[in-house]
Formats: structure tokens, sequence, C-alpha cells
């Protein structure tokens, strides 16, 4: 859109916190018209913008999200994206951090911001945080830089002041208002008295002319290995074996590390020779995997366990469905599982 015109945003409310405000009548919580958004947050009419809304219906909890509410949520973004310069999704906060992930991979050319906000208290009360939050969601989402371009064109969370990449946030804090963290990657903006951007860790757009690519397939056959203290060899066996499960994510100690019981790299290697995909990510929350440093890690390396590097587990999740989605080669889903694909790992 020209530059003299105002912004066009798309908000998106799938559910959660941010939209709720109290009954009067029964003292309940209960969502609100977001087609009124403007009479319960009235300083967002102080912005050059042209607000639409969109509400999901039903309305879904976070922690009632699947994957075919990102494939919705997708496809509304492909069938309205000529006619909005940015995307703002209202979602619950408890798994906002997979849907982001989710998105950033769905969302293939993207020129666009999508950010993802929502708050721990509901709009409808005093001491809310989802004011702020939406507020600068629409600031961020409709900001253009010198030559008119969307000022971050790609999926993002926005949530108490910081700007993360999707793909590399993590929801941390379940009762404070800074529930959210990048570990791994600087934020992209931050917002005090101004927005700051981070112009160097901002993806860059596509060239002009390029159209959005919206993958909706995904293949969901993952499960998830934390290790943990006197895990059984059974509970191990059950989940890196399982026919039902075409890649497994196990998160390790520290580096990268694991056990170097006999009959847990034997599993190690059985799960591997089948063909299944095994991705090491660490249990902690800042660092990254290297399995070239101690001998747990290359005892995985070596039994065909591949590296997550420093992706996050809802970020590598969102990557193997999407991956497995596009093809039925395991051995090229392991490939491009090692390259930085969305800004979601570091290459050391």
């Amino acid at each position: 859109m020209s530059q003299n015109k105002k912004a066009a945003l798309l908000l998106i409310y799938t559910g959660g916190t941010i939209g709720m405000k109290k009954d009067l009548q029964d003292g309940t919580l209960k969502p609100f018209d977001f087609s009124q958004i403007a009479q319960q947050v009235p300083e967002i009419g102080q912005f050059a913008v042209d607000i639409h809304t969109h509400t999901f219906d039903p309305l879904i909890d976070s922690s009632d999200v699947e994957p075919s509410m990102w494939q919705k949520l997708a496809t509304l973004i492909r069938d309205s994206y000529d006619q909005y310069d940015g995307f703002i999704v209202l979602h619950g906060t408890d798994t906002m951090a997979y849907s982001a992930s989710a998105l950033s991979f769905m969302l293939g050319n993207l020129g666009k911001p999508v950010i993802f906000t929502g708050s721990q208290l509901p709009v409808g009360v005093p001491r809310t945080d989802g004011k702020e939050n939406l507020i600068s969601a629409v600031e961020i989402a409709s900001a253009k830089d010198e030559a008119g371009r969307p000022m971050v064109p790609e999926v993002c969370v926005y949530f108490n002041s910081l700007l993360m990449r999707g793909n590399r946030s993590v929801k941390v804090n379940s009762e404070e208002f800074s529930a959210f963290r990048s570990p791994n990657y600087p934020p992209l903006a931050q917002a005090g008295i101004t927005i700051k951007y981070n112009r160097e860790y901002i993806m860059k757009a596509p060239s002009a002319g390029t159209s959005l690519d919206v993958a909706t397939s995904l293949d969901t056959r993952v499960s998830i290995l934390k290790l943990h203290p006197g895990i059984t060899r059974e509970v191990v066996r059950h989940i890196l074996c399982g026919k039902e499960s075409r890649a497994v994510i196990i998160e390790t100690y520290g580096a990268g590390n694991a056990p170097t019981k006999e009959w847990f790299t034997d599993i190690v290697a059985e799960a591997a020779a089948s063909g299944k995909i095994l991705v090491n990510v660490t249990q902690c929350l800042s660092g990254s995997v290297d399995m070239s440093i101690y001998a747990t890690g290359k005892a995985l390396q070596k039994a065909g366990v591949i590296n997550g590097y420093d992706s996050t587990t809802e970020s590598c999740l969102a990557k193997l469905f999407y991956l497995m989605g596009k093809t039925a080669d395991n051995e090229l889903v392991k490939v491009l599982m090692g390259n930085n694909l969305k800004g979601e790992i570091s290459i050391f």
C-alpha cells in the first residue's frame, strides 16, 4: 500500500486471556466483541491505522491449540494477505511460542509483520498488561522504514516491551508480565519511550513481487523424550522405537549429553537404524548442543542423532512438522533440520 495511506491491519483473536472482560451481571470473565476494540483500548485510535478484526469461532483456549488451528490461521492470512499491511494474532500465552514457531515455517516468502501477543491479565481489568501489549503490537505491525517497507517482515512475539522472533521465543513465567524470553537470539525491538528496532537482527523481506507461499501440509508424528535421572529402558524404547512416531526430539542435558549406559545407546542406535529422525536439543534455557565436546554427546552422534543446535523445543517441533509435511524422505529431513531456514538456529 502507498506510504500516504493509512496502514491496514487485521487483528485476529483466536482466544486467550487478553480478550476477556468482567460481566457486570455475574462477575465472570467473558470474551468481548473485538469489533468494538476501540472502545476497550481507545489509545489505538491515535495511530494512523485502519484495524479490521476477525474472531475465531469457536474461540480456542491456548491449552487446546492443535496444528489444525495453525492451518486455519495460515490460510486466513494467505486469503487476506493482499488487503493488509500487517497482522496481529491475539493468542493465549501457554502455547503462543508453539504457534508463532509453526507460522514462521508455514508462511514462506513472508514480507509483512505477523505479531503474536496476548496478556497475563484480561484487557477488562484495571492492572492489565494487555493494553500495552496490544498498543505496541499495533505500532510495530504498522511501522515502515524510510523506503516505505515493513519494519519487521517476519513472525514475532511481542510481550512486555520486547519484540522477539517467533521461533526463538519461549514462555518462562506463568505469573509475571515478563512471560516470554528469547534466550538464544537478541530482541528485534525494545519498547520504551520510543520503539528501538535492532535492524541487524531482523530478517530481510523477500524481493518485491514475491508471492506468499503458505504450507499447510503438516506431519505431526513427532514425540519428545525428556531425559532424567532414573529413566527406564522401557520408557526410552517405547518413545524412541514406537511405530507411531516418525521423529523424536531428545531433550538432553547441558551441551547435548545423555546416559552412556549400553542399553540406552543401543536403543538410540536401533531407532536411528530403523530410519527414525532423532534430534538433539538441550534442556537448558540458553545455549546450544555440541555433541563433539563430551564422550556422551559423541556416542549420540555416532548412534545417528542429529544436532538441533540452539533451537527451542517449540521451534524444533514446528520445523519437523513442516519439513515432514513437505517430504516423505527422512534423510532429506535430517539434512534440512541442520539448515537455518527461518532464523530459528545459529550455526556455530
